[in-house]
Parts: structure tokens; sequence; C-alpha cells
């Protein structure tokens, strides 16, 4: 595994060597946006960032470790002395012609990788990687090929060459499991590697199995722990630190627990240590419940010892302002180099209630039932109070997590925790900020069709969080309590199979709000069928209303609640049950809730839920076992649960989309008037011609030529700072300026998310010819939605595009692009994910 420049041949592209220091005018401003935290395939942390001048001392000592036998599959042959000077080169490059990433193992280098353009062939460059070998086998070079692929595509580098020596099986092997278009030269002593680096749907899968492995095996750790140390631990009852202890203890960890605390002998009964350095053992996590000021060097204690994972729960961080994001910036850095995984700071720790962990570290007075939910909360004082609520809910949880600021360990790691546990069934987010909103869209699509993703964010009017999550078929909901009534049906009932609902009641009033609750959530509450009817009728009370609502009257036994749940259920036109009960109007709640429980327990397939109006401690009597029903203080909690979990599972039920290949583009001649434009305005005959590119044809035609048309149209995208390129449709005119009736997507957009998107609009019916009769081609304009996402993908200098009026035909008629506007943004320097529009990372 090699990396110039270690040997005379890997100089044919570099400058002239100069005497003293490398020219300072060649060089770019240093790319932060290249600085990306990564795990290697073993669950080792580490951080990738481009090399930087003051490296170059690092840079020699790095070389200094290498075996004779890494060097000279470095120099494709006997190893040659290099003058220190000439390391020292190494380290200065201009971030666009040469670039060279290092992964940071403590303060030394594990692995670097470099790439050199080609003049001659500026879309080609040459790569080489080194990794020291102690690091060698733990997957440095997948990760470092990732990390380089992705800032070569952001600087117009289509392929990277490479020449590796026949017997380097781990070089090799890293490039044919890449995923990528690989082809090689004749076999030989030394063997050349073309790699195309365009992102392949092959070369996506396998590095996204890579990093869920790494991200699993680095978690492990944070949430298996065999001991802990709980540094900061307090003899005081009623604080941080003592809680935790006693949490631990009693919460029934089974590994050793470690109070650290110079002036204690014992805390909670257990012995204590003076520091980190004194433990019998390195704990595999450490909880730091210290004043901020000397959180930073407990930190730097836990990396020396050998601690796996950390939780910072002091505050006194990024909410303090610029200096303390900083420092926390800084720690998840130095936790990162250190082979650390981080949670916090500004948090209230980790809770895994599995039979593996049964791990309480955190100073929560309440602390969960085991349960099927697991929870990741962006707030450290928001989970004190959904541990809270959920312990009178009955909510169980398998785990929950309290991020703080996510500095580290985010989301998006613990989706893929949560993915394979066996004991988690449904997943609840509390998100106030996205860190990398792409790769959870990438996770979510994962996860989703299997557990229930429920998640809270606080915006309102924020169009790209409300299509993420739509897209990746994450359950949105407005507030908490409504998180927790979706998680709670979710959680113990199945989702319904339609949208089809049965209401039975013993009052009228709560019924005919339910039938409203039922329409404003999507749900139908439709007449029943003659056969369903003559079965109510030979059980029930004459008086009965045996229509939908099945009104029982007030003087219904458990018996008349049974028989008319049983009937309903076995509908084939009803996929689920809300049954309301007035307990002032009946008495005995206690046998109407078993009646209640037999008919649910009977038909598996069919969720119930219940409302027990006024009735205190309904709860318990709806648990049987592993057998509950949800039940809802106000019928409208529950239909909008259920209206939830029915748009959920048609969600699911759809096929998945696919991001089709699309005939009659040209990217490669797309790119070629891409980068002969200027940044800004691209005129408008440049602006028809990339757009010809991708299948697009702009006719300036005037409105009523050719095929009678139906309403205009636009289609634009644009640049959100976090989500990246998001894609709007709308009807011009009064539709979107009025109606404001837009519908926005997160590219890339798959053939369903066209399909759902041109759809959605509320003034879809007069696409689809349910008014007016005739309809819009409407095959077309899903196509041409996918054509611009696919444009915007492959051309991440396109900063903002444009197409207004967009004419919409007869169906077989196609559409018509009357203008279009395009704007390219600087990119110069490129970004870490190769498009400008992306989001950071975390």
């Amino acid at each position: 595994m090699t990396t110039p420049p270690y040997h005379e041949d890997s100089e044919r592209r570099q400058p002239e060597p100069q005497e003293g220091p490398y020219p300072e005018q060649l060089e770019r401003s240093y790319p932060e946006d290249l600085e990306r935290p990564g795990l290697v395939r073993t669950g080792r942390s580490t951080f990738v960032r481009p090399i930087r001048p003051e490296d170059a001392d690092r840079l020699v000592a790095f070389v200094g470790t290498l075996s004779r036998a890494t060097l000279a599959y470095r120099s494709l042959g006997p190893v040659v002395r290099v003058r220190d000077d000439l390391i020292r080169r190494g380290a200065h490059v201009d971030y666009l012609n040469e670039l060279a990433l290092i992964a940071l193992a403590g303060e030394e280098i594990a692995g670097l990788v470099r790439y050199v353009r080609d003049p001659e062939e500026p879309e080609h460059a040459e790569v080489t990687f080194t990794i020291r070998d102690d690091h060698q086998s733990e997957g440095f070079g997948r990760l470092l090929l990732e990390h380089i692929a992705a800032a070569a595509r952001a600087r117009g580098i289509r392929v990277l060459e490479a020449d590796v020596l026949a017997d380097n099986t781990r070089m090799i092997n890293v490039f044919l499991g890449s995923g990528y278009q690989v082809e090689t030269g004749p076999p030989g002593q030394i063997i050349h590697f073309e790699i195309a680096i365009d992102p392949q749907a092959q070369a996506v899968a396998r590095a996204e199995r890579r990093e869920h492995t790494a991200v699993r095996r680095s978690l492990r750790p944070l949430l298996e722990p065999r001991s802990v140390a709980v540094i900061g631990a307090n003899r005081s009852p009623l604080t941080i630190g003592n809680e935790i202890v006693a949490n631990l203890l009693r919460g029934g960890f089974s590994g050793r627990v470690f109070p650290v605390n110079p002036q204690a002998e014992q805390i909670a009964g257990v012995r204590a240590y003076p520091s980190v350095r004194e433990l019998p053992e390195p704990p595999d996590l450490a909880l730091v419940a210290v004043r901020a000021e000397a959180v930073p060097d407990v930190v730097r204690e836990c990396a020396e010892v050998g601690v796996k994972a950390v939780v910072v729960v002091s505050t006194g961080f990024g909410e303090t302002g610029a200096a303390g994001r900083a420092t926390e910036l800084e720690l998840a850095r130095f936790a990162r180099t250190s082979g650390m995984r981080l949670v916090g700071p500004n948090c209230m720790g980790v809770v895994n209630t599995t039979p593996a962990a049964r791990l309480a570290a955190t100073f929560s007075p309440a602390l969960p039932t085991p349960g099927r939910v697991a929870m990741s909360s962006q707030s450290g004082p928001l989970g004190l109070a959904v541990l809270d609520f959920a312990r009178r809910l009955r909510l169980g949880f398998s785990g929950f997590v309290s991020v703080g600021h996510a500095v580290d360990v985010s989301t998006n790691d613990l989706l893929q925790w949560w993915e394979e546990d066996p004991e988690t069934s449904v997943i609840l987010l509390h998100v106030e900020h996205f860190g990398n909103p792409r790769r959870f869209a990438r996770i979510a699509r994962r996860v989703a069709p299997r557990k229930p993703i429920i998640a809270v964010h606080p915006g309102h009017a924020d169009s790209a969080v409300s299509s993420l999550f739509a897209q990746s078929g994450v359950i949105r909901t407005r507030s908490l309590q409504e998180l927790f009534d979706v998680a709670l049906l979710l959680a113990h009932q199945p989702p319904p199979p339609g949208n089809r609902v049965a209401v039975i009641t013993n009052a009228g009033g709560p019924a005919s709000l339910t039938v409203g609750a039922c329409a404003a959530s999507g749900l139908r509450v439709p007449a029943l069928g003659e056969p369903t009817q003559q079965a109510l009728r030979t059980a029930l009370s004459p008086s009965a209303d045996i229509a939908n609502p099945i009104d029982l009257t007030p003087t219904a036994t458990a018996a008349h609640y049974r028989h008319a749940l049983d009937t309903v259920l076995a509908d084939d036109d009803i996929d689920a049950a809300i049954v309301l009960f007035m307990p002032p109007l009946a008495d005995k709640p206690d046998e109407v809730a078993s009646a209640i429980l037999d008919a649910a327990a009977a038909a598996p397939e069919k969720p119930v839920v219940t409302s027990f109006l006024g009735g205190a401690g309904v709860a318990d009597l709806l648990h049987r076992g592993d057998l509950v029903v949800p039940t809802y203080t106000f019928p409208e909690a529950a239909a909008a649960s259920l209206g939830h979990a029915a748009a959920y599972e048609a969600w699911r039920s759809t096929p998945a989309g696919v991001v089709p290949d699309l005939a009659g583009v040209d990217v490669e001649r797309a790119r070629s008037l891409v980068a002969g434009s200027a940044p800004g305005l691209v005129p408008a005959s440049i602006a028809a011609e990339l757009l010809d590119s991708y299948g697009i044809a702009v006719q300036d035609t005037e409105p009523g030529s050719g095929p009678d048309p139906g309403p205009d149209a636009f289609l634009s995208v644009s640049a959100d700072p976090v989500f990246g390129p998001v894609v709007a449709f709308g009807l011009t005119g009064d539709y979107a300026d009025l109606m404001a009736d837009v519908v926005h997507r997160v590219t890339p957009l798959s053939d369903r998310d066209a399909r759902e998107m041109v759809r959605s609009l509320r003034a879809a019916p007069l696409l689809d010819g349910r008014v007016g009769g005739r309809g819009v081609d409407l095959a077309a304009l899903e196509e041409t939605v996918m054509r611009i996402s696919a444009m915007v993908e492959d051309l991440p200098e396109i900063e903002a595009l444009e197409l207004r009026p967009v004419r919409l035909l007869p169906p077989g008629d196609g559409v018509a692009v009357a203008q279009a506007t395009i704007r390219l943004a600087d990119s110069a320097t490129g970004d870490t994910t190769g498009h400008p529009m992306k989001g950071g990372p975390s």
C-alpha cells in the first residue's frame, strides 16, 4: 500500500523539486469540508482530513514506522532511501490537482491516500495508498478509498489509476471489493487498475454495508459495555454523579462499576478510585460528570488508558456560544483520532434494557421498564420528562440514548444499531437538527420497512424536512404527545392493512367527534355491508344503531362490546376498530376492557384502539401479558394515531422505488458544457444544450400552439443549506401563489418519488382527469422530474435551476418546456460529498 513521494517514479507528475519549502502560492485554501470522522471495519474511530503543511514532521515520522515490506509495495520494487526534505514536500498540496488525505490514530498518521491529476487527461489521476503496518487489515484502505473518491469526483476526476504489485493482495482486494467499475491490465508482476469512481448502485451498497458493520462494532462498548467508569461520581445523594452510579447498580448492570472520585473511598457501597489511570482495568465506557473546563483533560486520560466510549453529561459547551461549540468539536475530533466514540456533551446518558446489557447509565430518576421501543433524543433535559411520561403510559423501552449536542454519535448511528436489535420493534426520534440528512435518508429507507420510525421535529413550514421524512417512510409528528400516541399503537398493535375504520361506542357525541377526527387523519368510516349489519342485529339491543358508527346505547354490556367488535373485525371491508366507552353511562369497565382484549386477541391482524373517556386506571385494564390495547384519553388522539399507522402501512406496502437508468443522457457532453461555462447565470443557449444532454427539449412555443395544453407547471431546483438540492413542482399562477400548492422532494429521486410528487398536489385532479375529464401526460411529466434529478446529481456545479413554464400536454403528447434558467456555482475547491448543495458531516 503506497503513497508518493517515497520513490523517484512517483515524481513523474509532480513539479520539479525546489530548494526550500514548497511554493505556498501553488496552494489553494485548505478545504475544511473534507474533514470527516470515520470508522474502519473493526469499529475503530478515526478522523480523516486533508494533509497540511504543518504535518510535514508527522509525515516523516509516519514513513519512519513503515516496514521494508510496506515500503517495497509502495516503491513497486526495491526500497529506495528518500531524503526527509522530499518526504516533507508531500505535506504541501494544492488540494485540486494534488490532494492527500490522512487518517489519524491519536496524533499519528495511521493511513494516507494521495491522488495526482494527469495533466494530459485531467479527468484521470494516479492514486496511491499507504497504511501503517500495525493498522493494516483493519479497513483503513477501504475507508480512504471512499473519501478520496468523493473528493476526486467533486474536483472533476472520473478515473483513479493505480499500479499494484501482484502479491499485494490487501490493496487488490480493496479495489476489487469497492463496488466501483474496475479495469485491470494484463497479468504480470505489476497490475494496473483503472477505477471509475462515478457512484454506482453496487459501490454505494458495499459502502453502506461496510459502514453499517463498522458503526455497530463501534457502538458495542457504548450500548453493551462490560465495565463502566463514572468520572465525577459523588457521595452526596441527588447529585448527577451519585445518581448515575446508583442507577447502574439498581438497573441490574452485570459488569463492573468504577466510581472515580479522588476524595472518596466508596460511593453507593462500591469502591471508588482517585483517577481513571488507577482503575484495575480499562473500562469499555466512561461517563463524565465534571465541570466543563475539566472535561478535555478527563477525555484525554480516558484515551490514554484505552476507554472505548465516552458519554459527556457535563454542560457548558455549545449552548454557551461559539467558544463552547469549538471546544466540543475539538473533543469529538480528539475522541475519533483516539479510537473512541463520544456521546454528548450536555446529555443525560444511555439506557439499554435488553438482556445483553441491562445498562442504566443515566441520572434520570425515572428508569424505563423493558419494552419494544427505542428512542434517540437531541435534548438532555427533555429526556427526563420523556422517561417519566413513558412510565406513566406503561410504554416500555428497549433503549434510550440522549445524544445531546451529537458531536459524534448521532441519530444516524443509533438507527443502525437498533436496525438489527431483536428487542426493538419501534424507533422514536427527537430531532432538532440534521448533521447529514442524506445519510439519514439512506438509513431510514432501509430500516423503516421493517421497523416504524416515528420522529418529532419542531419546524412547521420546513418543506425540506417534510419531504425527507415522506421519502424515507418516517412518520412525522408535531408534538411529543403525538409521538407517544403513535408509539403506543405501533408498539402493541399491527398497522392497519387499509384506512377503513369501524367505530363502536355507547354514546353518540364522542362517536361524532371520532368520525370527524378520522376524516382529518385520512381514514374512512364506511357504511357496513348488509351481512355485517345482520350479524350485529342478532345480538344487540333493538335500540342500537348498527350503521357505522355502531352505537350500542348507554345500556351496553361487556357482551355487547365483544359481539360488536368480533363482528366488525371479521368484516373484510374493515381494517381497524376504534372502541369508545363512557364509564359514567355503564358500570364494570373492567369487564368491558376484558371483552375488548378477548376480541383483539382473536383478530391479531387488525389493530384495535380505545378511548375510555374519563376513566382512570384504564390502561392497566387493557394489559394482559404481551397483549396490550392502546387507550387514549380523547378519541381524536386515537384516530390521529391510527391515521399515521395507516399511512405508514400504505407507504410500506408500495413497491420500493428505484433510480432508473435514463435513455438519451449524455453526461460527458453536459460536463464539457459546464466546464466551459463561467459561474453564474448561463446563457439560454447553453441551458438548452445542458437540458438536451439529459433528454429534455426546450421549445420556445407560444401558448395555444401544438396540441391543446392543460395547465402550465413549473419545476425548480434550489440549494437547501442542509438538505442539498430540493426539487419543487407546482402549477403556475394562483395554484402556487395563492394556495401554496407546491410539492418538494430531496434528490436523488426514484421513480416512486417522482410518481408521488406529481400526484400529491391538491390540484392533482386536474392532472389525472378526475376534474375536466382529460388529464395530462403524467408519465412524461414524471420522467422529466427524474431527468432533472439525475442532472443536478451528476452536475454538482448547478446551484439553481428552473423550468417555467412547463406546458402539460394530453396523455401521449408529453410535456413542453418553454423556458429554462440555470445558475452555476463556483466549485473550484469542490466539497466533501461532490455536491455544493449537500449537507455536511455527522
